[in-house]
């Protein structure tokens, strides 16, 4: 590498600083200098590349197509210089380990197995953020996150844990001796959802069904969504792995099931050598994989 054509790293840091706050004022906060030092800086940097990398707009500023190639460059060269220094200075390892996952997974998968990491690691402090949202994976935030898909993120690495196919389930107190072939014949029964997702009406659209917009619905966080399917509340969309045993001793019936091999719930980490806690957290998340897969 030639690092005489590269531009100086301070006006690379000022500008990177101001992609991610929006403002000069406040990537001069943030880099504990005048927002004066901060423009000087952007427009050196700007001189040195010979394009223009950020639009004034009154107080603020928006980047232009090349300031946003540029600015989502640094991100991610930064965010690694980040990493490195805290992982070569100790600065991460008294951390604790940040695990996301849905709720149902929690207590479904999750909860009934941790007492034994706990039992192995009793070094490591553990922070469990059972959400439905789909977090980011950011240094100094969530470690490793557990996710139901096929396995592709952008910009992630993924490795299959637990394979399952995705059903859509009711009571046989619910159904009876009723049988539902069609996808409209769900319209007219109650609805249970996960709190904070739509897979009951993302699954009748796949299959060319206009859910209503309003409805018998009932929405609950994930482990009392389970209990409300058993006790015959409603029909949901799931994971056959939460519900198989219900299934297997009769209690739930499988109206519909999408057969996907890829389809499963997947470990999440950002590239990169995995920190001391997250190394042994996934790694224990291996053993007790029902289907073991090596990460590419």
């Amino acid at each position: 590498m030639d690092w005489r054509t590269l531009p100086p790293l301070a006006a690379l840091r000022a500008f990177a600083a101001l992609a991610q706050e929006g403002s000069f004022a406040r990537a001069g906060s943030v880099l504990n200098v005048s927002h004066a030092a901060v423009s000087q800086q952007v427009r050196a940097l700007e001189d040195r590349l010979g394009t223009p990398l950020v639009q004034r707009q009154g107080r603020g500023s928006v980047l232009t197509p090349a300031g946003l190639q540029l600015a989502a460059t640094l991100e991610t060269a930064f965010l690694a210089i980040r990493r490195a220094v805290d992982e070569i200075t100790g600065a991460d390892a008294a951390r604790p380990l940040q695990v996301s996952m849905t709720p149902s997974f929690a207590v479904s998968w999750l909860m009934p197995r941790i007492s034994e990491f706990r039992h192995r690691h009793p070094e490591i402090e553990l922070m469990l953020n059972p959400t439905p949202e789909l977090v980011d994976l950011a240094p100094g935030g969530i470690d490793v996150a557990i996710r139901f898909g096929g396995g592709n993120w952008t910009g992630l690495q993924s490795e299959l844990l637990l394979s399952t196919n995705f059903v859509m389930v009711a009571a046989r107190s619910l159904i009876g001796s009723r049988t539902i072939s069609d996808p409209h014949q769900i319209l007219d029964l109650p609805w249970l959802q996960e709190l904070g997702t739509n897979e009951m009406s993302n699954w009748l659209r796949q299959r060319g069904v206009l859910a209503p917009k309003t409805g018998n619905i009932t929405h609950l966080p994930g482990p009392l969504l389970l209990e409300a399917l058993r006790s015959g509340e409603g029909v949901t969309a799931t994971s056959m792995t939460f519900v198989e045993r219900d299934v297997a001793e009769g209690r739930l019936v499988v109206l519909f099931e999408d057969l996907r091999p890829d389809a499963g719930y997947y470990i999440v980490t950002r590239p990169g050598v995995m920190r001391p806690p997250l190394k042994a957290f996934v790694g224990w998340l291996r053993r007790h994989a029902p289907a073991r897969h090596t990460p590419a």
